[in-house]
């Protein structure tokens, strides 16, 4: 990828708001280069869509919890995504390697509410559960370091300005 596109996909990563103007003015481009950078990008699927960012306190989901599950039977088949994906309270679903099978990111109004959700998910999926649940998130969505092309910083690699 191109450092320019690079640059745009940070800004939009920060600020998916941006007008191409703004983005313009940072990356030194026309604006019309800019929108056709920025269709290029979401037309490869690199920026992939825009999203609100939510107060989950403000809209009655203050409790967020991370749920492992892994399938009571091993060798039934691995479909716990399909049997899960109804439940609205479960905003993520990852697949991990280790003990558990997937990680779920869920958020829901009170411990009661977390109870119920649990009890679906074990219904629905057959599956065993272990729950961590947030005391607080001192940060969160934060935008991708993409000037490296996804390089970390290592010992040997200082971290990009």
């Amino acid at each position: 990828m191109e450092e320019i596109d690079r640059r745009i996909v940070a800004l939009l990563a920060r600020d998916g708001r941006m007008s191409f103007t703004d983005l313009a003015r940072e990356t030194g481009l026309s604006v019309s280069a800019v929108h056709q950078r920025v269709r290029r990008l979401e037309k490869r699927g690199v920026v992939r869509g825009y999203a609100a960012i939510v107060d989950h306190d403000a809209i009655g989901l203050p409790l967020t919890a991370f749920i492992s599950i892994k399938p009571i039977d091993p060798a039934a088949p691995d479909d716990a995504p399909d049997r899960l994906a109804h439940l609205s309270a479960i905003e993520a679903c990852h697949s991990v390697a280790g003990d558990e099978s997937y990680i779920l990111k869920v958020r829901v109004g009170s411990p009661v509410a977390l109870e119920e959700l649990l009890q679906q998910i074990r219904a629905a999926a057959n599956v065993s559960t272990r729950t961590t649940v947030v005391l607080s998130t001192p940060y969160e969505h934060r935008a991708p370091d993409v000037t490296r092309g996804g390089e970390s910083a290592g010992p040997d690699r200082p971290p990009a300005a």
